[in-house]
C-alpha cells in the first residue's frame, strides 16, 4: 500500500513538472479590449513567420488588466490604452521599463442612432442615456469625461444620472449598437465594427489627452526568446498595416 501511495505522488509530480515545461513556452499577452480584432490579426501573422509559438490572449479594460499582473496574472506584454495603467504595471516591478514603446494612437468619437442630431458636447445635457466605460479602470473612460469635464457638462450629467458605465470601450459600442442608449463614448477603431450605430461626432482632440497604446514586456517575458520576437513583430512593418487597416495610427 505504501509502494503504491508513492508510486502514484511521483506519476503526479512527474506529471506536475512536464505540464510546468509544457506551458513554459507559451506566450501570454494582455491587452486593452479596443486592440482585440486588430492584434488576433497581427498574432495569426506572428504564428505564420513562428510556427509552434501558443499565444494566450487576455483582453480588458486596461485597469482591470494592470490590477491583474500586479496581482501576479501570467503576462509577457502588456498593452494598455493609456499610459497611466502601463506605468502602474512598471511602478510596482512587473515590467522591463527598458521595453517600453508606444504600438498605436486613436481618437475618440461619440457613436449612436442615426436620428440623434447633435454637433457638439454641450449638447449632451439633451441626451436621455449617453454610455462610456467607467472611467476608474477604463481609458476610454477617462477620456470622455476629460471632454466631458473640459466643456462643463460632466457633473451635470452625473447629477441627472443620464451616464451608463460599461466595463470596457466594447460594452459601451454594443449599449449603443443595441440602441439601448442615445450615445455612446468609443473609439474610432471601435466604431467602424459597429452594425447600426454612426459616428455622431468627433470629439475635439484638444479637450483630452491624446489616446496611446504604449506597450512593455514583463521581466520574465523579457527572457523569453518568443516573447522577444512577437515584440519586434509588433512594431513591425505588417502589424502596422494591420493596425491601420483597423483605424489605428502608429508612427513611421
Amino acid at each position: 500500500m505504501k509502494m503504491t501511495k508513492i508510486l502514484v505522488s511521483v506519476v503526479l509530480l512527474l506529471l506536475c513538472i512536464f505540464s510546468g515545461r509544457a506551458s513554459a513556452g507559451d506566450i501570454h499577452i494582455s491587452a486593452a479590449a479596443s486592440t482585440k480584432d486588430a492584434l488576433r490579426q497581427i498574432l495569426d501573422g506572428f504564428k505564420k513567420v513562428r510556427p509552434g509559438s501558443t499565444i494566450l490572449t487576455n483582453f480588458a479594460s486596461a485597469g482591470a488588466l494592470a490590477k491583474q499582473i500586479v496581482q501576479g496574472a501570467p503576462t509577457d506584454i502588456f498593452i494598455s490604452a493609456n499610459p497611466k495603467w502601463l506605468d502602474l504595471v512598471i511602478k510596482e516591478g512587473k515590467g522591463d521599463v527598458s521595453t517600453k514603446q508606444v504600438l498605436a494612437y486613436n481618437t475618440l468619437v461619440l457613436v449612436g442612432k442615426k436620428e440623434v442630431n447633435i454637433s457638439s458636447l454641450e449638447q449632451l445635457p439633451e441626451l436621455k442615456r449617453i454610455a462610456i466605460g467607467s472611467p476608474a479602470s477604463v481609458p476610454a473612460g477617462q477620456y470622455a469625461e476629460q471632454a466631458m469635464q473640459a466643456v462643463g457638462v460632466y457633473d451635470g450629467l452625473v447629477k441627472d444620472k443620464k451616464l451608463v458605465m460599461a466595463q470596457d470601450v466594447r460594452q459601451a459600442l454594443l449599449y449603443a449598437d443595441r440602441g439601448e442608449v442615445d450615445g455612446a463614448f468609443v473609439y474610432k477603431t471601435d466604431a467602424l465594427l459597429a452594425e447600426h450605430a454612426v459616428v455622431l461626432l468627433t470629439v475635439p482632440e484638444g479637450l483630452y489627452d491624446r489616446v496611446s497604446y504604449p506597450m512593455v514586456m514583463t521581466g520574465s517575458g523579457a527572457a523569453k526568446d518568443d516573447v522577444k520576437a512577437l515584440y519586434s513583430y509588433l512594431g513591425g512593418p505588417e502589424a502596422k498595416a494591420i493596425l491601420q487597416k483597423f483605424g489605428f495610427e502608429t508612427t513611421k
